[in-house]
């Protein structure tokens, strides 16, 4: 129920703020039993001093558990071309990282290779949020990998480009 007391339905919540685009990441981690990972639409960046970013996992995730068990994780911001990437992580599969080349740096967290850019971090706090945690990570490393092409932005329901520009 909001402040006012009106109930706010789920679907009207979801159809709303689908008209705001997002960028598109994979979080992975060093998980317990491998390598883990997911798609995640709520990255953020939270502070310059310290460097700080967030995400929000949803509480019923099967791969946040490893995730928050390795104590790492990497943020790797996808191309307009890897909605299928996308797909993959956002998947049940078994193993998400079959025929996805990638390396590590300094957590220990897999960077997937091909993205545009990534974010290697501890994990500085998780607090409640909802039906989803706030994880805000600690920035170690990070890199612009290709200046080339332009993000993938979900937006309305489905998958987007934004076309890199001059400047």
């Amino acid at each position: 129920m909001s402040e006012n007391g009106e109930t706010i339905d789920p679907m009207e919540f979801r159809r709303v703020l689908g008209h705001y685009p997002t960028g598109v990441t994979v979080v992975t981690a060093d998980g317990p039993d491998g390598p883990a990972g997911f798609a995640v639409g709520t990255f953020a960046s939270v502070s310059l001093d310290p460097p700080l970013v967030s995400f929000y996992p949803d509480k019923s995730s099967a791969t946040w558990p490893a995730i928050e068990a390795a104590g790492s994780f990497c943020v790797n911001v996808l191309a307009d071309d890897q909605a299928g990437v996308c797909g993959k992580f956002a998947s049940k599969e078994d193993d998400k990282f079959a025929g996805i080349s990638w390396h590590t740096e300094v957590t220990g967290a897999p960077v997937l290779d091909d993205v545009l850019a990534w974010i290697d971090c501890d994990i500085d706090v998780v607090h409640e949020a909802g039906d989803h945690w706030l994880v805000v990570g600690r920035v170690r490393a990070l890199d612009v990998a290709d200046d080339a092409r332009g993000p993938l932005l979900f937006f309305k329901g489905g998958y987007g480009a934004y076309g890199v520009l001059d400047g």
